[in-house]
């Protein structure tokens, strides 16, 4: 029994239902329930974890998501975070953070892992990292995908926050267990982490199959007539934040440097 985590997931339901979201979930009997796994799931807005805690629920059970240090920082979520016993990961310091998930699985715990990293864009599956497949080579558990579609509606990057009664639907598909190999080389790895790629790829192509798109609306992607950027315009843009993000780094460490010496 967690009452904290119940509790929260009350308020949260609470506050989708005031937001009138519509929520279809398919798949949710794909997740176990016992036993560790790793829950991989597409990024393309703020709130996706919110609402990829709901399939978890069939089984009665809880993800314990991976999230950065920042969100654990903040006087507000911080305490929240920590006591729903979600994972903090320090890009400073990242084995300490797959060591504790993979601690996690082997205590038989579903653990959150966006295996892209950063928020989609272009709201396409970008390339993978492979933490998720080393995490569950490790500990021996399966991985299940998850896609989510509509979260990007709500509050996504580059864009206002949607959180008022806006009657958005959002559709998530839970896919089957993911099997690793009980040894694995890097190019086992690296295979496992694609065929979580492709089938996850699959899975969101067959959300977006039914779901009524705007043409032109900036959360629509460029392959089916939206305003997004496409896959090479966003990993480019990207690329432009992660260099302005390290060159300021930079520049707070030659300041405090320059303090220090003075």
């Amino acid at each position: 029994m967690e009452p904290v985590y119940r509790t929260i997931i009350g308020l949260a339901r609470t506050v989708f239902f005031v937001q009138g979201l519509k929520f279809d979930v398919t798949g949710a009997e794909n997740i176990p329930a016992q036993g560790g796994a790793v829950i991989t799931i597409n990024h393309t807005g703020y709130m996706d974890f919110t609402y990829a805690g709901l399939p978890a629920r069939t089984p009665k059970r809880y993800i314990r998501f991976m999230a950065k240090k920042e969100v654990f920082d903040n006087p507000i979520s911080g305490p929240i975070m920590r006591v729903l016993r979600h994972i903090p990961v320090d890009r400073g310091a990242g084995a300490d953070s797959y060591k504790a998930a993979v601690d996690y699985l082997r205590r038989g715990e579903l653990v959150g892992v966006y295996p892209e990293a950063t928020i989609s864009r272009s709201f396409e599956i970008k390339e993978f990292k492979s933490g998720a497949a080393r995490m569950a080579v490790e500990a021996g558990v399966p991985i299940i995908p998850m896609t989510i579609w509509g979260a990007q509606r709500v509050w996504t990057k580059g864009h206002p926050k949607r959180l008022g009664r806006t009657n958005t639907p959002i559709s998530i598909a839970v896919g089957k267990p993911i099997f690793p190999p009980a040894e694995a080389d890097e190019k086992a790895v690296a295979e496992l982490t694609e065929t979580v790629r492709a089938t996850m790829q699959d899975m969101l192509l067959g959300l977006q199959k039914d779901y009524p798109h705007e043409p032109g609306a900036y959360w629509v992607p460029a392959r089916l007539g939206g305003g997004a950027p496409t896959r090479e315009e966003a990993d480019a843009m990207d690329a432009a934040e992660a260099k302005a993000k390290a060159e300021a780094r930079a520049a707070r460490r030659a300041a405090e440097t320059g303090d220090a010496d003075a």
